[in-house]
């Protein structure tokens, strides 16, 4: 391993039950479902063999159970990080994709169309999201240079993590899978992030997969 570069781990958090009813959750503080804990277990257990030097979690409860899974798993401590935490929707949370489209159709299609300066009322826009989020994680990245990290967190951190490491811009259409409980592979160096596996459910039994349809968000 390059000792200049930080091995990071990107675990999405498990199922909850508005993701299950594609409920736009935000900064909402849902908890995982039964499928969520069992997804937890399943990704614990997949990483069991894998040293860890830290495991970094959102303050948001569904992070924090699937976190905590994990650190119980690897005997390590889990660190709270608040800027992993998912992106302020505003007053589009709790509601669906179709119950924003007959409420507020322009906002809907300004959402849609990947507006980076735009935000739902009350919420933040994505660039704004952006910034914070992966100026979090190049945190982490930078004090833990020679090391392995988990990052545990939500769709929308990885969407923005993807989109750094792939070089896309915040508009560009999402084309690449931000399952609940997936397993992404990344590095960090001097020349920023670096896709290694992108979205791994292989560690979950098909019972415990469940990938919302592209119209959602990633709560």
């Amino acid at each position: 391993m390059n000792n200049a570069s930080t091995q990071i781990l990107a675990l999405r958090h498990g199922e909850t039950e508005w993701n299950s009813l594609g409920r736009y959750q935000g900064q909402t503080d849902i908890p995982l479902n039964e499928q969520g804990l069992l997804q937890a277990r399943q990704a614990a257990q997949a990483l069991a063999s894998t040293p860890l030097h830290a495991i970094y979690s959102s303050d948001l409860a569904r992070a924090l159970q699937t976190a905590q899974v994990l650190a119980e798993c690897q005997r390590l401590p889990l660190q709270i990080e608040p800027g992993l935490r998912e992106q302020h929707f505003g007053v589009f949370q709790g509601l669906s994709s179709d119950e924003i489209l007959r409420r507020w159709p322009q906002a809907h299609a300004r959402w849609h169309a990947r507006e980076a300066d735009f935000g739902p009322e009350g919420g933040e826009s994505r660039s704004a999201f952006n910034t914070r989020c992966m100026a979090a994680i190049e945190g982490l990245a930078r004090r833990h240079r020679g090391q392995t990290i988990a990052l545990v967190c939500h769709g929308g951190v990885l969407d923005c993590l993807y989109r750094a490491a792939a070089g896309l811009g915040l508009s560009a259409p999402r084309a690449w899978p931000l399952e609940n409980a997936a397993l992404s592979r990344l590095q960090h160096g001097p020349q920023g992030f670096t896709l290694l596996d992108w979205g791994s459910t292989a560690h979950l039994s098909a019972s415990a997969r469940d990938e919302l349809p592209e119209k959602f968000p990633a709560p």
